[in-house]
């Protein structure tokens, strides 16, 4: 590898966050936030929406309790035009676009029994992806991972002559599973944090945070059907445990929010 590629590698690393990387690419939040608007009104238009099941309204009046939260913990420094959708279909999933586009699928609350305030939990930890501009860190930081993972393949190519498919198939796998999922499991760590202050502060007990999980892992068998280290979410035992240490503080957020 030439001196100058790691050089440029080095200054890359040590001067930009994942964040700052995505700005440089053209990723930067007013235009994330601007495509995600765009993005969120071709999902809805072929999906089916639901406005009056008693889900669609349990998820919107918990949506509707944690969105002055989110707004009070926004940093980002763009204004959140949050909206909530829900979507009459079997899947089980919920998910938050950059700028506060929300989905909630029917499928995810029926099929696991949800109370409100379970929904509530839920909810809380994809406001928290957004709050916390995941998605805009995730492309910067695989912005930095092609860029290392590119240039250590060139360096082992240069010094030990191996054939370059060969490689390009371990970089390859290196990229996936030793830089990039990792990245995305403390990704979930953190939305779990903030989701749970998040209910908490609207009112919701954050120990149905944890009830999420144990319903999960009674339905999948424990632990989640995939190991850890393959996926880019943690297995659920492990996000139990990591909630359950962080119960204490929230619980008193909780308590104080109840008696206002």
């Amino acid at each position: 590898m030439k001196k100058s590629s790691i050089t440029l590698l080095g200054v890359i690393l040590t001067l930009s966050g994942c964040t700052t990387v995505a700005d440089m690419v053209g990723m930067d939040s007013k235009t994330l936030n601007a495509q995600a608007g765009s993005n969120y009104h071709q999902i809805l238009s072929k999906a089916q929406i639901d406005t009056t099941s008693n889900t669609a309204k349990t998820v919107q009046r918990a949506f509707n309790r944690l969105r002055p939260h989110a707004n009070s913990l926004n940093n980002t420094g763009m204004r959140f035009d949050w909206q909530m959708t829900v979507i009459k279909d079997p899947k089980e999933n919920a998910w938050a676009m950059p700028g506060g586009k929300m989905a909630f699928y029917t499928g995810l609350a029926q099929n696991y029994h949800l109370t409100e305030s379970e929904i509530a939990a839920i909810v809380g930890h994809e406001m928290a992806h957004a709050l916390l501009e995941h998605s805009k860190k995730q492309m910067g930081a695989n912005v930095l991972s092609s860029l290392a993972v590119q240039l250590g393949a060139a360096a082992v190519q240069a010094n030990t002559g191996y054939n370059a498919d060969m490689v390009n198939l371990g970089a390859s796998v290196l990229h996936e599973y030793g830089l990039d999922k990792p990245y995305s499991r403390h990704h979930e760590y953190e939305a779990d944090a903030l989701g749970m202050r998040l209910m908490a502060m609207a009112g919701y007990n954050p120990a149905d945070a944890i009830n999420v999980w144990k319903k999960m892992n009674a339905k999948q068998g424990g632990g989640g059907k995939v190991g850890s280290i393959l996926s880019t979410h943690p297995n659920n035992d492990s996000r139990i445990q990591a909630m359950e240490k962080l119960l204490p503080e929230n619980r008193a957020i909780y308590e104080r929010a109840i008696k206002r």
